[in-house]
């Protein structure tokens, strides 16, 4: 690895620990933040920095991102990822360590083309470290502006990039993917022709999320019926963390015997933050089939 590369790869790898032991997104970020701003400096910048003992003149940078900085560029271990990498994997419970082994990919992934914090390339690199084999890339549509969805054009240059990662990473596969807006009408928030050279097409209701049941029923009924859906995602919208959001209101059993019908999955959406469906709505879909 190149000299000056080292922090940059400790800090990406201290942020990758953090989020997987599920610390605040702040924190996350903050050592994100770091990488990016070191990989834009020359080499000769950062050791001048390292030096004078100005790294935390630079805005992003703090005391804990310096430390971790000076002494990856030293040749050692920082001290923070030292910690971190000691007690990673502690907390699978004995009996989701079999699950776990039997992951083989994510189907719900969003990058920094979207509201991600991670480029692709990382993202698929920290991925096939874990074991896995794929990843679907599902960044926003464009109506989810406020996580930077992608627009047609945007999601065209996605593919092609998509492609090039491919071809350096084979064999783990990037298969090509959309999150894209349930629209109040139940229509898919993304052109057709699109839509349809993709692999993974994942559905979300983002808004009107207290729609009346009924309404909203229909309207998730309509999403699951188009032959372009292949999930449907966190169907209740809820967030239990923090203020919370309280669960949008549908005729579950009607939704996944409809998913059933029309083989379309329901998402198991794991982050600590959603949980997303609940158990019991988790029992209804089993049942379903």
């Amino acid at each position: 690895m190149p000299h000056d590369a080292r922090a940059v790869a400790a800090l990406r790898r201290i942020a990758f620990l953090l989020e997987l032991a599920q610390e605040p997104t702040y924190r996350v970020r903050a050592f994100r933040r770091a990488a990016d701003i070191v990989s834009a400096l020359t080499a000769d910048e950062l050791e001048w920095r390292i030096r004078e003992g100005s790294l935390q003149q630079l805005p992003g940078i703090g005391a804990v991102t310096a430390l971790a900085i000076v002494e990856a560029q030293r040749g050692e271990a920082p001290v923070y990822l030292r910690r971190l990498e000691s007690t990673e994997g502690r907390s699978v419970a004995d009996n989701a360590a079999a699950l776990r082994a039997a992951l083989r990919g994510d189907c719900h992934m969003h990058s920094d083309w979207s509201d991600g914090g991670s480029s692709i390339l990382e993202m698929a690199e920290a991925a096939r470290s874990l074991g896995h084999e794929y990843l679907a890339l599902t960044d926003h549509s464009p109506r989810l502006t406020v996580a930077r969805g992608l627009s047609a054009e945007r999601l065209h240059q996605q593919l092609e990039e998509v492609g090039r990662l491919n071809v350096q990473l084979a064999p783990f596969r990037i298969l090509t993917g959309i999150e894209v807006d349930i629209n109040e009408d139940g229509s898919l928030d993304q052109e057709d022709g699109l839509l349809d050279r993709i692999d993974v097409v994942v559905a979300s209701v983002h808004s009107k999320l207290r729609m009346p049941r009924e309404q909203m029923t229909e309207r998730m009924l309509t999403a699951v019926a188009n032959p372009l859906t292949n999930v449907l995602g966190h169907c209740t919208g809820r967030i239990v963390v923090g203020r919370g959001r309280p669960e949008s209101e549908f005729e579950a059993e009607a939704v996944f015997e409809a998913c059933r019908r029309f083989d379309v999955a329901v998402e198991i959406n794991s982050r600590p933050e959603r949980l997303d469906p609940p158990k019991r709505l988790l029992r209804l879909a089993l049942e379903a089939g």
